[in-house]
């Protein structure tokens, strides 16, 4: 598949945590926020935070709290860089992120389409014995 059907900007609808038992969790709360763009040359481009995320005190971001600051980041992730398709993954090659950890890896998911909604999934994590796999359902704008 070219990557045609993913350019654009979509909004973030849900995303679930879902056990090899079928169980779902929702880590961000039942509406989270979140924009993912691809653009046609091939930049990706992703932001999503739990809902309800609390404001700080001070009135800037290095004036805040350890606490705060701490909150903020585990509600919450950004990362942007390249994206190709791969059959039916989509691979973000990962240049800027709030996670230092990702920068110069690979974030490599599912693919589908719905009519104008995007699923993109996770494969289980190695290791982990519940077989945890993350699932977003996007929007185009």
């Amino acid at each position: 598949m070219t990557a045609k059907p993913f350019i654009g900007v979509w909004r973030l609808v849900s995303y679930e945590v879902r056990r090899s038992d079928g169980t779902a969790t929702y880590p961000w709360g039942q509406h989270p926020q979140g924009r993912l763009i691809y653009t046609a040359d091939g930049h990706v481009s992703v932001a999503m935070m739990a809902e309800g995320r609390s404001r700080f005190d001070a009135r800037e971001l290095k004036l805040g709290s350890v606490e705060e600051k701490a909150a903020a980041a585990d509600s919450y992730i950004s990362y942007t860089g390249r994206y190709e398709v791969r059959g039916n993954k989509v691979v973000h090659h990962v240049e800027v992120s709030l996670f230092p950890n990702w920068v110069g890896a690979d974030q490599q998911r599912n693919y589908s389409f719905d009519g104008e909604r995007l699923m993109l999934s996770t494969d289980p994590h190695p290791g982990d014995a519940k077989g945890k796999t993350g699932h977003l359902v996007w929007e185009r704008m």
